[in-house]
């Protein structure tokens, strides 16, 4: 209960650094309501204005997908996210406490789901850019349940495997610090060391290369570094991400060549794809292989244009704390501060300069991505070789083996 204290502290305090008046959009599962139940008390403790507490179940989510009439697969009512627009614009942020099942849907009806995430996709289309241009602030954290640690930890009892996740996850987020709040902070400082370092080099593109990958990645012109907190453009500071390892910025949306092949398995609506790669051309997806979900792939890709192009290139050490443990979480929060990922789908307005003075045409045009979807694949391990380019040529080794240089 002690590490739930701290954890409840730590996403208020740096994940969503929370301020006197702001209200808070609160999603979580039966799972993560012990932990919930710590963060309203925390968040009236601090000032917030309001706590609206939005409660998932999978159980119930099952059942609507394998019960519910077809029609609602195509259509999500237009009152929920004229509602949530109202509470971005009165000041409210988003706090996410997840407990992903990697494999909750496996068994449903593929079409269904891929129906409903476009359905959704496309419905929230015009509130997305609240969060991926950082107009509100925003946390995602996780929480173990049963089923996820049992994926991550087979060979252990139910019980066994549920705290050993949880131990797992208090290291990984710093709950076992002394002040966990000012060792985020300290973290903060070494992330942002490196996005420095990346963007005074100013670099015209990014190669990766290893066992199955050979990528050029063109960045766009006035990309920018994040690693660690981001900020409104009213000053208030978050951490989106808890945890975080990574440095990640804006590719190209047309400038792309190559194949890259996936290092983990991709963990997609409840579904698992594994072992595949990726071919690019002028930007686009030309060609792809999986020995596991391959039409969870072919669904993506479906979704619009932008899902076939990258939206966000990010580094992170193989010997990151995360890494270090040896453990696949099949959890994206997780694996991706385990390993250098892409993302294909929506790029994040703050990885461009001035992006708030721009307009969406002037963003495509610099090659800035959109899509529905933003969906991250790990391409990292100790044989990732990845080189910063230069305008001039000249080139600079970023990751040897897969750690920094």
């Amino acid at each position: 209960m002690f590490y739930l204290e701290n954890y409840a502290k730590v996403l208020l305090d740096v994940g969503l650094g929370l301020r006197s008046n702001d209200g808070i959009l609160l999603s979580f599962d039966e799972v993560g309501l012990p932990l919930a139940r710590i963060v309203v008390r925390e968040a009236y403790r601090r000032g917030a204005k309001d706590v609206i507490t939005i409660f998932a179940d999978d159980t119930m989510n099952l059942d609507r997908y394998n019960f519910g009439m077809d029609k609602i697969f195509d259509d999500m009512p237009k009152f929920k996210v004229d509602y949530r627009e109202q509470a971005f614009l009165d000041n409210y942020h988003s706090l996410y406490i997840t407990s992903p099942n990697p494999e909750l849907l496996k068994d449903v009806d593929g079409d269904r789901v891929a129906r409903w995430q476009k359905c959704v996709s496309q419905a929230t289309e015009p509130i997305q850019h609240y969060q991926m241009d950082n107009k509100v602030k925003w946390c995602v954290a996780s929480v173990p349940g049963p089923a996820w640690a049992k994926k991550v930890f087979p060979e252990l009892e139910k019980s066994q495997a549920l705290e050993a996740l949880w131990n797992l996850i208090f290291e990984a987020t710093r709950m076992k610090e002394e002040d966990p709040v000012e060792a985020w902070k300290r973290h903060d400082v070494l992330l942002k060391e490196k996005e420095k370092y990346l963007d005074d080099n100013n670099f015209d593109k990014i190669l990766f290369k290893g066992p199955g990958t050979d990528l050029e990645i063109t960045l766009v012109k006035g990309h920018k570094w994040i690693g660690g907190s981001s900020k409104l453009e009213r000053g208030d500071v978050f951490m989106a991400n808890i945890p975080t390892e990574e440095v990640f910025t804006m590719p190209h949306a047309k400038r792309v060549e190559g194949i890259v092949r996936a290092t983990k398995p991709l963990s997609l609506q409840g579904q698992l794809v594994e072992n595949f790669s990726i071919e690019f051309k002028e930007g686009k997806v030309v060609a792809f292989e999986a020995e596991k979900g391959r039409e969870v792939l072919e669904k993506l890709f479906a979704m619009d244009e932008g899902a076939m192009r990258l939206g966000e290139v990010a580094l992170v050490p193989d010997d990151s704390p995360i890494s270090r443990r040896g453990v696949l979480f099949f959890n994206t929060l997780f694996d991706e501060n385990a390993s250098c990922h892409l993302a294909l789908g929506n790029a994040y307005g703050e990885n461009l300069r001035q992006a708030q003075e721009l307009s969406d045409e002037e963003k495509k045009k610099l090659g800035m991505n959109t899509s529905m979807v933003h969906v991250d694949f790990m391409v990292g391990g100790p044989e990732l070789e990845v080189l910063g380019i230069k305008e001039d040529g000249s080139q600079v080794v970023l990751l040897q083996d897969g750690n920094w240089v």
